[in-house]
């Protein structure tokens, strides 16, 4: 007589059979659709990275990415059974606890808030009256930089704050019709033309009050000189990127994609970040406060005990 099914095991071949983002796709391999961010930010180029490595190095499994404007929107998409996996800053994640799973912690994120070069912006507080793109709607910049506002003592009503998609804000603060823009990627971010005509803002001295307003998300992280060439180095905020997934997605799917993320992670950085950005295999289970995928936290149970 055969074992009797586990009740998540049903849950998961329900699942595979009634959503077709687990249907099959080229060459029967089951099809996970990831949700990514804008194009010419990290999120968009390091999930084509996953795509290619699931592509190049398994037999079962197709990733389709998915553009979009970012963490929120991604969260939404994935609670909402839109998608089946996402990436989000790991504060905007903490906002939507028990509709999400993580899969791992990917890279950092780092808060880049660029100014014109030639301007007289020297510090956040600075901003007051001024136009400043907070990234675009439905971005993890969008809610991190009313935290950052809020920490610097600046009121929602005392900024003029746009949303704009990274490359249209780039080019109107270039034009001179924004005064800053804030930017929650890796390093270097193409779209940002550092050191001219625009500058980075010194966000060192706001970590540790946006630590203890809002927790233990935000970290210390430095800017290396040349980072952007010809550029200065400078201290930011980090923010933990996140690899979530649905509860539903079957546990052999999302160990199937933890075990890219542990043997490819030399392959998962994008090459223009080289240097400056990591995926570490020892540090995938540092989730914070979203609980592991139980696929997950089996692959890492086999890797590290």
């Amino acid at each position: 007589m055969s074992a009797p099914i586990s009740r998540r095991r049903m849950m998961a071949l329900a699942a595979f059979a009634s959503m077709g983002a687990f249907g099959c796709g080229a060459n029967d391999r089951a099809t996970v659709r990831l949700a990514s961010g804008e194009d010419g930010g990290f999120y968009y180029a390091f999930a084509r990275l996953l795509a290619t490595a699931a592509a190049n190095n398994t037999d079962d499994l197709r990733i389709e990415t998915v553009e979009t404007a970012g963490s929120q929107q991604n969260l939404r998409m994935v609670a909402d059974g839109e998608v089946d996996t996402a990436l989000a800053l790991a504060d905007s994640a903490s906002d939507f606890g028990g509709r999400v799973v993580a899969l791992g912690r990917v890279y950092e994120n780092y808060l880049q808030l660029a100014v014109r070069t030639d301007g007289p912006i020297a510090e956040v507080g600075d901003l007051r009256g001024r136009r400043v793109n907070l990234g675009a709607a439905g971005s993890g910049a969008a809610l991190t930089g009313q935290r950052l506002l809020a920490t610097a003592g600046l009121d929602p009503v005392d900024v003029l704050v746009e949303h704009r998609p990274l490359r249209e804000a780039a080019q109107a603060l270039t034009d001179g019709t924004l005064d800053a823009l804030l930017w929650a990627g890796g390093v270097p971010t193409g779209a940002l033309t550092v050191p001219d005509p625009m500058r980075l803002i010194d966000l060192g001295a706001l970590v540790t009050p946006m630590r203890e307003r809002y927790g233990p998300v935000y970290d210390q992280v430095a800017i290396p000189a040349d980072a952007y060439p010809g550029s200065p180095a400078v201290h930011t905020i980090g923010v933990a990127n996140l690899l979530l997934a649905a509860a539903t997605l079957p546990d052999e799917t999302a160990a199937a994609i933890v075990e890219l993320l542990v043997r490819r992670a030399d392959s998962l950085v994008p090459a223009e970040a080289a240097g400056t950005q990591f995926l570490d295999s020892r540090f995938l289970i540092g989730t914070g406060t979203v609980p592991l995928h139980p696929g997950a936290a089996e692959v890492y149970r086999r890797w590290h005990g």
